[in-house]
């Protein structure tokens, strides 16, 4: 039986445990789920068959891609951004409020200061250029790419797209006076960039649901409900799934003694999320050409950057 069919994750040689963080479990993929207990049947549709404008594979990532992954995981140091920026909260009196998770973005960043990317009306001055994708997610995304283009219709798919931003979701446990902090979940939302989205996930399995537009504070019965195992991946687009419905993960199941990469001080990852999307390369602005007071707003996270990134390093000097 080869590695990757065999029946267990194995971790590496060696586990490390430092008194100024979390213990680190460097794992790696010997199959496409890992070892928790089977969660208990989520209400409404699950394991849909599959539906115009959405499309999952369980086992789309190989043992090789797997592993390249989790390499580029730990060159990472990820960032907790805050919803708004200081200035908004100085001058407008909004309550300053941490992300649940740490993130990193790749091609562009859509700081969660900024607002994020919004089209049609909020597209300047909130994508900033970012490091590019690693080589396993450039062969990756060509390879999703190819997919999304025999799987919708000509006009659902937009001139020019190209899945050329990715953020990055880290999942897990936030340590806080000497607890645990489940904050492994994110409300429902829409993805505003053009065309259709695709994610990859590694680690705990999530309960991600599409829900119907309403207020925040109304119930909402789920359109559909697809776990996301290990090693799959998910697209949907199109007016049905992304035009229209909102879509959240509502938990992400317990991953035992599994730690992800990187090493992030105070948090505990069990899951990672790759989410791949299309905004259009005029909308993406070097950090030198940011204009005020968008860049004020992001240097502080841009610094924090800079310390681990030679792309941001750089990007700080052409200011």
């Amino acid at each position: 039986m080869t590695e990757s069919r065999t029946s267990a994750w194995a971790s590496a040689s060696s586990s490390h445990d430092t008194s100024d963080g979390p213990r680190y479990v460097a794992a790696r993929l010997v199959s496409p789920r890992p070892p928790t207990r089977r969660p208990p049947a989520a209400r409404g549709p699950s394991r849909a068959p599959r539906s115009v404008g959405h499309e999952y594979i369980p086992e789309f990532l190989s043992a090789a891609d797997h592993d390249a992954i989790l390499a580029f995981l730990a060159s990472l140091h990820p960032i907790w951004e805050k919803r708004y920026s200081e200035r908004r909260v100085r001058t407008e009196g909004i309550p300053a409020r941490q992300l649940l998770r740490p993130v990193y973005w790749l091609g562009s960043w859509q700081f969660a200061c900024l607002d994020y990317y919004r089209p049609p009306r909020h597209v300047h001055d909130r994508c900033v250029a970012a490091e590019p994708f690693p080589p396993v997610l450039e062969r990756i995304v060509r390879n999703v790419e190819r997919r999304i283009r025999r799987s919708f219709r000509p006009h659902e798919i937009p001139s020019g797209y190209s899945l050329n931003t990715c953020l990055i979701n880290f999942y897990g446990h936030r340590e806080e006076d000497g607890r645990l902090i489940d904050t492994a979940r994110v409300g429902a939302h829409r993805d505003f960039e053009p065309g259709p989205v695709a994610s990859v996930s590694i680690g705990a399995r999530a309960l991600f649901q599409f829900v119907p537009p309403g207020r925040a504070e109304q119930p909402k019965a789920p359109l559909l409900t697809q776990w996301l195992d290990h090693g799959s991946l998910q697209i949907f687009g199109g007016s049905q799934w992304k035009d229209q419905a909102l879509h959240r993960v509502q938990r992400v199941a317990s991953g035992g003694s599994l730690d992800l990469p990187p090493r992030i001080p105070g948090f505990h990852t069990r899951r990672v999320n790759f989410t791949f999307r299309y905004v259009p390369e005029q909308h993406v602005v070097p950090l030198a050409d940011l204009r005020e007071p968008a860049r004020g707003d992001v240097m502080p996270y841009v610094e924090e950057l800079a310390r681990f990134s030679p792309f941001f390093a750089r990007a700080m000097d052409r200011r």
